[in-house]
């Protein structure tokens, strides 16, 4: 049974998305995790915003001659039952196996996906009709366009199980961000403290910013020693 996307708290989505991506590595690294930027997700149309929510999945396997062909696409397991069972604001992950000369989706499917409100496509393959997609302001990040359909290189398997997306393993219900920088993962279970530490790191990154425009060098400085740290503390109780 396909896993039901939760939603997302809205103060949750209004702290991550003043975070970037670059910040939420970080973030991540210091607990542990190293890997959790997609490879090869970038914006197909720049200037998108940056973006939060929760993944719900869709994978796909190698082409198979006998299971992926123009018939496949009426079959009960579909991109197109997919879709619709996708929920407003969630960020579709979908696993393409970095297949770059297939197309996972085009204008069609993305209209779609944009009048169920949908946040954004990301994807470590292609889509196709790029333009097409572009003029239904479905946000998506992926490694370009390619004019072959999906079944000319893919056979799509299920959606909402996990997948690995640029090598990412992602969850349903996990929390991606997406931004200029590409696609990061938050797992579920840190959801909580990343948050917390995460806007932590940018007001103190915000500082360190605003002292190297001031003429500060940097040893000392990022990282700050306890002399820098204790005139950010200082700083921060100004403002409050």
């Amino acid at each position: 049974m396909a896993t039901e996307v939760q939603p997302l708290d809205r103060k949750v989505i209004e702290i991550l998305s003043g975070i970037s991506t670059a910040t939420l590595t970080t973030v991540l690294l210091k607990k542990g995790l190293r890997n959790v930027w997609m490879r090869g997700t970038r914006p197909l149309k720049p200037g998108q915003p940056r973006l939060v929510g929760r993944a719900f999945t869709l994978r796909f396997v190698p082409a198979r001659e006998d299971l992926a062909t123009p018939a496949s696409w009426s079959n009960p397991i579909s991109t197109r039952s997919a879709i619709e069972a996708m929920p407003e604001g969630a960020i579709v992950i979908a696993d393409a196996m970095g297949v770059t000369d297939a197309g996972i989706f085009g204008d069609i499917l993305c209209a779609r996906m944009a009048k169920k409100k949908v946040a954004a496509l990301v994807t470590d393959g292609v889509v196709r009709d790029g333009a097409g997609v572009i003029g239904t302001g479905l946000p998506v990040w992926c490694q370009g366009a390619a004019a072959p359909p999906s079944v000319a290189g893919l056979t799509f398997i299920n959606w909402q199980e996990p997948v690995g997306c640029g090598g990412v393993a992602v969850f349903p219900n996990d929390v991606v961000v997406v931004d200029d920088d590409g696609a990061v993962l938050i797992p579920q279970a840190l959801l909580d403290e990343v948050v917390e530490q995460a806007a932590e790191q940018e007001a103190q990154e915000s500082w360190i910013m605003s002292e190297v425009e001031g003429g500060a060098s940097l040893p000392g400085l990022y990282p700050p020693n306890a002399e820098n740290k204790a005139r950010y503390e200082a700083s921060r109780k100004t403002k409050g």
